[in-house]
This record gives structure tokens, sequence and C-alpha cells, in this order.
């Protein structure tokens, strides 16, 4: 195992995907030391009273935009995973310079701090708003992506690689609809926005899994894509508040009708590993040699003009997966 005795680093390591990886690498990949890195002195006193306790954790206070503070944690570490960001819509939208010193960067000082003290592997964790972006949080991705795909060309001799997965929306996470469904039921109306909108879906513990086998499979450069199911507004609405009144307010600024997570131009350089995409990188350092087959499916080039979008994808969960789904993660509380 290739987790075995290293040192792991997770910066927004408090947030949802930060404290679930790490609770799961202590559990399942046996690493010598997992670094939490936040800043929020507040929620690494709630995870560690709250259960997440080991002798392998170390917590770690420090911001991204603090190159400085990065280099002092990085020592010594061996995998980075970089999952720290300003990820609300309407904050990033009324905070631009605030998101742009956060995403972009904080994204450049965890590469120069990587490439500085010697780590093996960074993996950035992007969304699909990255994908032919309308909001500055979408942006603000795209070009946090563009940063750790392109740093590879300066790794010389020093053998750090970079790569980056985007995935879609997860199930229940913070500042979603899933909650605010569960509150609005109670009044007897939800609220949505379209009802031809789709996204994607992915749960906690199936985002924390792609990401492990991501940086397991990464030889430097490539933007993994799983492919995960679609799900109408419409269904997740009767899903958790069947006969509840719909009222339409409108999209919102920064809002698409649909997500997607492969566009037609980046096709042209994606291949089909079976259970994922991979997006090649457009440099001379990199071949499909390079690929880790670590799933056992031999790369295939997608068809010309391929679009990987949630309105167009071959999964839609029904109302009831939505509900099973639901139920399974807990979320489906009792009306």
């Amino acid at each position: 195992m290739a987790w075995v005795g290293k040192t792991v680093l997770v910066t927004g390591g408090t947030g949802s995907f930060g404290s679930r990886f790490a609770a799961h690498a202590l559990r399942h990949l046996k690493p010598r030391k997992i670094i939490i890195f936040s800043r929020d002195e507040l929620k690494q006193y709630e995870l560690r009273t709250g259960g997440l306790d080991d002798p392998r954790l170390r917590w770690f206070l420090g911001d991204v935009r603090d190159l400085d503070r990065l280099r002092r944690a990085f020592q010594g570490v061996d995998i980075v995973i970089h999952a720290a960001a300003l990820k609300q819509v309407p904050a990033c939208e009324y905070n631009p310079i605030e998101a742009v010193n956060t995403n972009i960067n904080g994204t450049r000082n965890v590469i120069e701090a990587a490439l500085d003290c010697g780590v093996q592997k960074v993996m950035l964790v992007s969304t699909d708003k990255a994908c032919a972006p309308v909001n500055l949080y979408g942006a603000t991705k795209m070009a946090a992506e563009k940063l750790i795909v392109q740093s590879n060309s300066y790794t010389g001799d020093k053998g750090t690689r970079f790569s980056v997965v985007r995935y879609g929306n997860v199930v229940g996470s913070r500042g979603s609809v899933v909650p605010l469904f569960l509150n609005q039921r109670n009044n007897g109306k939800l609220t949505i926005t379209d009802d031809r909108m789709t996204r994607f879906w992915i749960t906690l513990d199936q985002a924390v899994r792609f990401v492990e086998t991501c940086i397991d499979q990464m030889s430097g450069g490539e933007i993994f894509v799983p492919k995960i199911p679609s799900a109408t507004i419409l269904d997740l609405a009767a899903a958790l508040a069947p006969g509840c009144k719909l009222e339409t307010v409108g999209i919102r600024p920064g809002e698409k009708l649909h997500e997607t997570m492969v566009t037609e131009d980046e096709s042209r350089h994606c291949l089909d590993l079976g259970d994922r995409f991979l997006l090649k990188p457009l440099f001379p350092w990199w071949s499909e040699g390079d690929i880790v087959n670590a799933n056992g499916h031999e790369p295939v080039a997608v068809p010309p003009g391929f679009v990987y979008s949630s309105g167009t994808n071959h999964h839609f969960l029904t109302v009831d997966e939505i509900r099973a789904l639901l139920g399974e993660l807990r979320l489906l509380q009792a009306a």
C-alpha cells in the first residue's frame, strides 16, 4: 500500500471532506501521521473532543494564504490533499478578493511550499463548477486547476507531482439543497429555482474513496472525474418532502440549469477508465504510458463531441433511489 508509513497533510482538514478523509485514512490506510491544517481552532477542538482523536493526528493552525506557515507545516510531508477553499457561491460573489486570495493565491502557496519541501504528491480537490464556470467561485477553482496541472513543469529533479480531482455536489453537505429542503418541509412549501434543474450527486464516503484511489493512480497533471449519477430537483423534492407545495423562485446569479464535468473541448483529451474519466494534460512531460491502471480498465478515448453533463447523464437517480440514499446517510429525517 502506497499510504503505509506516509505523512499526509490535509488543508481545510476540519471541513466535511477533510475530517472524513482523516478518519478513513486512520482506519484503513495505515499512515505514519496525518496533519489537519486549518484556520479554525474551534472546529479543531470540536473534532478532537467529538471522537477524531488518534496519536497519529497532528493539529496545525494556519491559513493557506500564509506561505511561511505552509512551508513549516509541509516539512517531512509525503502527500498533500488540498481541500481548503472559500466555497459558498454568494459569499464569493460578494467578497471576490477574498475568494481570489484563498482559492487562487492559496493554491499557489500550496504549490510553492510543496516544491520547497519535497512533497511527493499533491492532489487538489476541485468541483464541477470549475468546468465552464459562470460564477466567481467556479472561476477561482478553474484557475486553481490550471495552476496545479501546470506546476508539474516546475518540479525538475524534486519529483513532486500535482493532480486534480473534480466532482459534483456532495449529498447533504453544509449549505446544500438537502438541509434546506428538510428545513422548509416543516412549513409545507419548498422553494426551487427551476424545475428543469439537474445536478451530479456523490456521497462524502464516495468522494473520500475516489480521492484515495486517484492519488494511488496519479502520475502528475491529470484531472480525474468520477462517473456518478444525476438527480433532478423535482425528484429530490419528491423524495424529501412528498406532498409539499413547490414555489419557483428563479435561477440565482451564478447558477446553471445543468452542471458539466467534461466539456466538448476537454473531450479531445479525455480518456474513459471505466469508473472515471481522465483529462490528459497537454504538456510534453506526460504520455498515456504514464497511466497507472489502478482499476484494471484499459484507457479508451471518448467519442468526438462527448460532453459529460448532469442534464444528459446516462444514470439518473429515481425518487426511491434518492430516498434510499438519504435514509442510508441518515439525512431523511421523519417529517
